[in-house]
């Protein structure tokens, strides 16, 4: 699909929405007004998590007490018929993260309640389900429509069917999202962001849902090295965290 087509269809479908509205308004400011505001910091901020990074599994070790290896051992099955589903989508989205990171930190947490912002083919939804379903936890997601790909009917499809019952999705933009899901619970076990790239984007979901993260409670970020985003929110809060080397990019993460 050529780039105008894909804009066309994009706003063609914006404009059957009138719930996504917001978004549309939001997007256009995006990317007229504010477009130097995705990359903002970009090179301070992949200087700095370059300087600290380290493996999932020392994180995993370092911070929660495990042994990274036995997540892939444990649900072998599982993740082959995942991996078989994805293969099958017709459509392209995200792939898989750092799987064990996110398991591992709701396995840590005793986890009973998660949020997370980003869904895609629903790997990291996946990994919190999988320690989820065990306490009979929720997990709460926020994904935005594949409104120029027809793709809503194939997100989350690696999510296998037992463990959809402790799973609540919204597919709303996050600033839509977000308050939604909080009505519905004021505080959660882990924090994953993975949508808005944008530094203003990041900003305000990070604010919002730190606050709302329980002491004890686990954060996590992906793609932090797109700006410094999270390595200011860092700094303002004065927070130590870990930064993950995973697949050339960076994955951020810290105990609250």
């Amino acid at each position: 699909m050529s780039e105008i087509l894909r804009v066309l269809k994009t706003f063609v479908a914006y404009l059957k929405r009138p719930d996504l509205y917001p978004e549309l308004g939001r997007k256009i400011v995006k990317n007229t007004v504010n477009r130097g505001n995705a990359f903002k910091g970009k090179d301070k901020t992949n200087s700095w998590a370059a300087s600290k990074s380290i493996s999932q599994q020392e994180v995993i070790s370092q911070l929660f007490g495990f042994e990274m290896s036995a997540f892939k051992t444990d649900f072998q099955e599982v993740l082959r018929n995942s991996e078989q589903k994805e293969k099958d989508c017709p459509i392209k989205m995200g792939g898989a993260g750092a799987l064990e990171l996110i398991y591992y930190s709701c396995e840590f947490t005793k986890a009973q309640h998660v949020i997370e912002t980003g869904v895609a083919y629903g790997w990291s939804s996946l990994a919190a389900l999988l320690s989820l379903e065990k306490r009979n936890g929720t997990l709460y997601s926020s994904d935005m429509p594949y409104l120029a790909q027809d793709g809503d009917q194939y997100v989350g499809c690696v999510v296998p069917e037992d463990l959809k019952k402790n799973w609540k999705l919204f597919r709303f933009a996050d600033k839509e999202s977000l308050p939604k899901i909080f009505a519905e619970t004021a505080s959660f076990d882990i924090l994953h962001y993975d949508s808005d790239k944008s530094y203003n984007g990041r900003m305000w979901a990070y604010d919002e849902m730190y606050v709302r993260l329980r002491k004890g409670g686990v954060f996590i970020s992906d793609d932090i090295g797109d700006n410094s985003a999270y390595q200011d929110f860092c700094e303002k809060n004065n927070i130590d965290t870990k930064v993950v080397e995973f697949e050339g990019k960076y994955v951020g993460v810290f105990i609250k």
